[in-house]
């Protein structure tokens, strides 16, 4: 048999053992280990890598693996199904990816080094791996790759620092992730990891053994995202509006008025159609320190395309920007597109202190009280959904919208709309 083969046999039978293994351990898992074709065809890694399909792998890398423990193994076999499970292959587009490809490392090796299992307990974590941990659970309340993403961003993480933490997390191979975007696939695996959620839930009820960490990951990744353009639609109201309403002109009898009676048609173009369109609007910011000012950016800018693409703004509109931590920091009125172009330009964040909701609602229930708004559809609140909600609910519609992987919608309150986007596609739109 020749050389590449044999390693090809043997990396297939250690793997196929760690599945085992693992299924053992772990039943709850079942679904997610066996939905990785093993394959060393198609692809030729250094380590292992998955196109959220195959598990493809190198026979001589996983040897040494097991030579050294087996749990090495084990771990680095859970590690690339974790990625799969938790969609960081599918969430890809858009992103610088060397920061992409470390903060999904470090969320999904802070769940393994969580898991009280020994058939994945290797060594002790290092200390460079309990200060990442410790430094990055001061800022997010779970360390899920999206939040760790936004936050070394944020902190405008050096190529250096990255490549130096690359090292001390990296496992497997995530080339083959931006050709990996497939609806059906992401879909599947969200399937996946609702039903290991479940399953999960059901297992550690009355025990404990590190699994709360894979739980709270798992929760966010089965977390359903919202067709944001869509979703604006809800707050828009019917009006007439000067134009020409193609749909209710009769062709015919103009012409027809045209022919027999010179230049005088029969019957005159409407000059007003019914439409709908955004008038009174809200548009709240939580400024507390779960977010940045780059993020909100990007948020009010994918916002604005969105309205100004789809013609969803009246000419003349009265949209009102809140931004609020504790207390409500600006108030600032918009009255076109153009204004909240240079809005936006402008923005800067204020406030980083502590979520505190009812300000802005107070302030919005007075506003409508004064007359400020003609007939107030709703209000869009950008958040992370920590914080402290109103008892009662307004009078208008309140949505609460949330970026995926550092998002809680299960905190707002049941008359409150909740909205999941996916970042990638707020700052794949404006090319970020």
């Amino acid at each position: 048999m020749p050389q590449s083969e044999r390693w090809q046999t043997i990396g297939r039978e250690i793997l196929t053992a760690a599945r085992t293994e693992l299924y053992m351990h772990m039943p709850f898992l079942d679904l997610a280990l066996s939905a990785l074709t093993i394959t060393d065809q198609d692809y030729d890694t250094a380590t292992l890598a998955t196109d959220a399909r195959h598990l493809y792998f190198s026979g001589a890398w996983l040897a040494q693996q097991l030579e050294q423990a087996r749990a090495q193994v084990n771990r680095a076999y859970l590690h690339t199904v974790f990625h799969c499970l938790l969609r960081h292959p599918a969430k890809t587009r858009g992103r610088d990816l060397p920061l992409w490809d470390l903060a999904c490392d470090i969320a999904v090796e802070s769940m393994l080094d969580a898991l009280d299992y020994r058939c994945v307990q290797a060594d002790k974590p290092s200390i460079r791996r309990q200060n990442a941990y410790r430094g990055l659970r001061q800022s997010m309340p779970v360390l899920t790759a999206e939040a760790i993403y936004r936050q070394f961003r944020r902190e405008r993480l050096s190529a250096y620092d990255c490549a130096t933490l690359a090292r001390v997390f990296y496992i497997d191979d995530h080339s083959l992730w931006p050709a990996s975007n497939e609806d059906e696939q992401d879909r599947q695996w969200q399937r996946t990891a609702s039903q290991t959620q479940t399953a999960m839930e059901t297992v550690f009820s009355n025990q404990s053994t590190g699994g709360e960490a894979v739980r709270e990951q798992l929760a966010v990744a089965a977390q359903p995202t919202t067709d944001y353009r869509a979703f604006l639609r809800r707050f828009a109201a019917l009006r007439e509006e000067v134009a020409i309403d193609a749909d209710a002109f009769d062709y015919g009898y103009y012409a027809y008025g045209l022919r027999h009676y010179g230049n005088l048609p029969l019957i005159e173009p409407l000059e007003t159609r019914e439409v709908r369109k955004i008038e009174d609007f809200v548009i709240a910011i939580d400024t507390s320190m779960s977010t940045s000012g780059e993020l909100v950016r990007q948020f009010l800018s994918y916002t604005y395309s969105l309205l100004t693409d789809s013609e969803s703004f009246f000419r003349h509109i009265n949209l009102r920007i809140l931004q609020c931590d504790d207390q409500l920091r600006s108030d600032k009125r918009i009255t076109s597109a153009r204004d909240l172009r240079a809005y936006m330009d402008r923005f800067e964040l204020i406030g980083q202190s502590a979520t505190d909701f009812r300000p802005v609602f107070e302030h919005v229930d007075k506003l409508v009280a004064e007359g400020a708004f003609h007939h107030l559809r709703g209000m869009i609140y950008f958040t992370d959904g920590l914080g402290i909600y109103p008892q009662k609910p307004p009078k208008y519609d309140a949505a609460f919208v949330m970026l995926e992987g550092d998002a809680h919608p299960e905190n707002v309150p049941p008359w409150g709309i909740r909205a999941v986007l996916r970042e990638n596609e707020i700052f794949a739109a404006q090319g970020g």
